[in-house]
């Protein structure tokens, strides 16, 4: 196959030897340049993509894919309400729950949390707690036996155990002649769960729901039902229909509202990051203009000589565009490569950085995770490569113009 002469001589000039070996190295530089900043993007959005991936399945294990609560705090009939949210063919599972604030104390330890009243059985059916128990069974809640299920920073923070007492304290409180006495239930520990999530892990207990009924003083009235859907993305869709079908008689909402700052944070940070690494991989990219218009001007006589054997402007603007555009590509492709062999290995290479520096790099009390987990989506990657190819291209097109226009006459004058 016979290569046309235009890209044989854009690829010579890409290897350009002895006296404009600065141009080679500077073109090298520019190749690494478009490449690091195109790993960076991939490995960036990558962890973010994680991040958000991450925190989302974690926040799924513990809480609702959607909830029915009552205005005032108080639901009555919960059982007809979750027959009609039932009715939706993408609810899965159903359970109520009864929410509240309490104080936990134990061997002089005090901490403050939620407390979540639980039908274990039908609980367990709507999230996934109870595949995360470190000890004991949720199935070990029974109403009246007063047990409860912590959270394995809370119960470390308690220094309790399996068996151990917790003292409860709650907010509703006893109105006596002495004045307003704080409500108080002794507890035994008959469960300690992880999910992995600070925030739920730290501060999260849970009790039967009749147990949470009987201190909170609710009668047969729950806080609210859980539902859980086959597709959690549905949850804005079957939030609506439930608000139509109940009719004003309870609020609905979906995980996407209960976490919206979390996630719209995640959203505008990810937009963010993407506008200033592209703004380096543009930088990169331009470099090559630089390049070329030294090569241009090193080649001022070899663009003479090709326009007085018969070489047209655009075969000479081509001839650059063609050099450019190697470059652009080389650095794309292997910034693409590296970065998705980066991303996708960082579960290797992140703790190998911590036992090297001996410290740990994230902290779960404040990323809600400690290690950094990654997520390679195809539609990033390839966003990704289009811009940077189309970002080297543009930089060779003023160079590669400004070629085209090289007079023979002027540029043998002095040769």
């Amino acid at each position: 196959m016979q290569w046309p002469f235009e890209v044989l001589i854009g690829l010579r000039y890409l290897r350009a030897k002895r006296r404009n070996g600065f141009i080679s190295f500077i073109s090298l530089i520019s190749i690494v340049g478009i490449a690091l900043g195109v790993a960076a993007l991939i490995i960036v959005l990558s962890v973010m993509n994680g991040f958000q991936k991450e925190i989302r399945g974690r926040i799924l294990s513990v809480a609702s894919h959607v909830e029915i609560s009552a205005f005032d705090g108080r639901l009555p009939q919960w059982q007809s309400m979750a027959k009609v949210a039932e009715r939706d063919s993408h609810v899965l599972a159903a359970a109520p729950f009864v929410n509240g604030q309490g104080l936990f104390s134990a061997y002089g330890n005090v901490r403050g949390g939620m407390v979540r009243g639980i039908e274990p059985v039908l609980e367990d059916k709507v999230v996934d707690v109870g595949q995360h128990m470190l000890k004991g069974r949720l199935e070990a809640l029974k109403p009246g036996s007063f047990g409860i299920v912590l959270g394995v920073e809370l119960a470390r923070q308690l220094n309790v155990g399996l068996g151990d007492k917790v003292t409860l304290f709650t907010p509703e409180g006893t109105v006596t002649p002495a004045g307003m006495i704080p409500r108080y239930k002794q507890f035994t520990v008959i469960g300690i769960f992880k999910v992995d999530m600070f925030e739920y892990d730290a501060s999260l207990a849970m009790i039967h729901l009749q147990d949470a009924q009987v201190l909170s003083r609710m009668g047969d009235t729950v806080s609210g039902v859980r539902l859980k859907l086959d597709d959690p993305m549905l949850a804005p869709l079957v939030k609506a229909n439930l608000q139509q079908a109940l009719a004003q008689q309870a609020q609905v909402s979906d995980w996407t509202d209960t976490n919206a700052n979390y996630f719209r944070a995640v959203q505008i940070e990810k937009r963010m990051m993407t506008i200033i690494l592209t703004l380096i991989v543009a930088v990169a990219a331009f470099n090559l203009v630089s390049t070329l218009v030294m090569v241009v001007t090193d080649k001022q006589a070899d663009i003479a000589i090709l326009r007085t054997l018969g070489a047209a402007p655009s075969s000479i603007m081509k001839i650059f565009m063609i050099q450019g555009s190697v470059a652009g590509v080389s650095g794309t492709l292997a910034g693409v490569v590296g970065g998705v062999l980066v991303a996708l290995n960082l579960d290797v290479i992140v703790p190998l950085i911590e036992r090297v520096l001996g410290t740990k790099l994230l902290s779960s009390e404040v990323y809600m995770i400690d290690y950094l987990p990654s997520d390679v989506q195809l539609g990033d990657v390839s966003t990704i490569t289009v811009i940077a190819l189309l970002l080297a291209l543009l930089a060779t097109i003023y160079p590669s113009w400004r070629a085209a226009r090289t007079q023979p006459a002027e540029a043998l004058r002095y040769e």
